[in-house]
């Protein structure tokens, strides 16, 4: 056999590989197709937020925006706070407590989103004795609402943590319904953080100072206090009053 015709049977071996090679390449890529179809049909709130954040994985951490509503109740007020729509958190009152999703500029919380529908869904607080909260209504849109990955076809009460799918927009939902009423802060530390915040005693005392009699000593900034003696001017219901007013001064600063 010459040269020519080996250097040809090769070329023919190597051909054939090729071509068996990218068959099975084909059906290999086509299973994989049909296995993502069937998983797209039962999961695909799940799939789409894979994807969606693999696409924010790919445009940087600097990128990413961590959207969310809570839903607060709080003594007898009810209101969202969300940072969607304008990217800024705003707290929001809807005196009938429906707060309306979509496109639209009349809605409530409006996202310019061409996936959304103009009035694409709602969050509804409903006062029920048996199961009272945050519900979200979908208004029958063209793509649907998803609650963790699950099409939404009636309306849902939402928990805390949901993550919630509207359009090309995915946020968290929070639920508030808990307050306390934190102890007051030590007087030591309020005197930490007066000293840190530029409050001076000696300007403060002489601010509120209280009125004292012509043959007291005058108060004055320049007033310095004879600890040796025992002895300032003042009787102890003045001075009570004093550090009283000072330190009410230093807690509204605080505040």
């Amino acid at each position: 056999m010459t040269d020519i015709s080996k250097s040809h049977l090769f070329t023919l071996k190597t051909s054939a590989k090729i071509a068996d090679f990218q068959s099975k390449e084909i059906e290999r890529k086509l299973s994989l197709y049909q296995v993502f179809v069937k998983l797209y049909e039962h999961h695909s709130g799940l799939l789409e937020d894979i994807l969606q954040m693999e696409d924010l994985s790919l445009s940087g951490v600097a990128g990413l925006n961590s959207s969310y509503v809570q839903g607060v109740v709080n003594d007898g007020e009810i209101y969202l706070v969300t940072n969607l729509g304008d990217n800024q958190t705003q707290t929001l009152v809807q005196p009938q407590q429906i707060w309306i999703i979509g496109r639209d500029r009349h809605c409530g919380i409006c996202i310019g989103d061409k996936y959304l529908s103009r009035r694409h869904a709602a969050i509804q607080y409903i006062d029920q004795e048996d199961e009272p909260g945050f519900y979200l209504v979908d208004f029958k849109s063209t793509n649907g609402s998803f609650v963790n990955g699950e099409r939404v076809y009636q309306r849902i009460r939402l928990k805390e943590g949901d993550r919630i799918r509207i359009g090309n927009l995915t946020f968290n939902f929070f639920y508030n319904r808990n307050h306390r009423i934190l102890p007051t802060v030590a007087m030591e530390l309020l005197m930490q953080l007066s000293s840190r915040n530029g409050c001076n005693l000696e300007d403060t005392l002489s601010y509120f100072a209280p009125e004292i009699p012509d043959q007291a000593i005058p108060f004055t900034k320049n007033f310095s206090l004879d600890h040796q003696n025992g002895h300032d001017g003042f009787t102890k219901e003045q001075k009570s009053d004093i550090l009283d007013r000072f330190f009410n001064q230093v807690t509204t600063s605080l505040l």
